[in-house]
């Protein structure tokens, strides 16, 4: 089995924020070789999600609107306590850090709409990493 790893490195704007990493993903995936296996796409940080999902502008408000929703800034976490950033905590523990998507014939296989998107929820944020590691044949 070969394995292939990659880091990215990405800054963020917003303080909730949907950045596209599709084309980084699958570059990777490119660059690894690897013609059948998975592709792990996993972001380091605790304040961080990956999800994967249509890229259309009005979708990607409405999953940062439910993620306010869910786990609004000035909702009474006793993490405040300390950080003030206790609804990020929470979003990235219950969206998840990470996504696995199949390699077949050299190619990442995803949904016809959907596209690899790092949540950020504790932005602006100078550097932010996406680990892409493919593990294969």
């Amino acid at each position: 089995m070969k394995v292939y790893f990659k880091e990215l490195s990405l800054s963020t704007s917003k303080r909730l924020e949907l950045v596209d990493i599709t084309w980084e993903v699958e570059q990777a995936v490119r660059e690894s070789g690897i013609r059948n296996g998975v592709c792990l796409v996993f972001a380091p940080h605790a304040t961080a999600a990956i999800v994967a999902n249509e890229h259309e502008s009005g979708l990607m408000s409405d999953i940062l609107t439910k993620i306010d929703e869910e786990f609004p800034r000035d909702g009474k976490w006793l993490h405040n306590r300390i950080d003030d950033n206790a609804a990020a905590h929470l979003g990235s523990a219950f969206i998840g850090a990470a996504r696995i998507f199949p390699i077949k014939d050299g190619r990442l296989i995803r949904g016809t709409w959907q596209n690899i998107f790092l949540v950020e929820l504790d932005g602006p944020r100078y550097r932010r990493r996406v680990i892409v590691e493919v593990l294969g044949e």
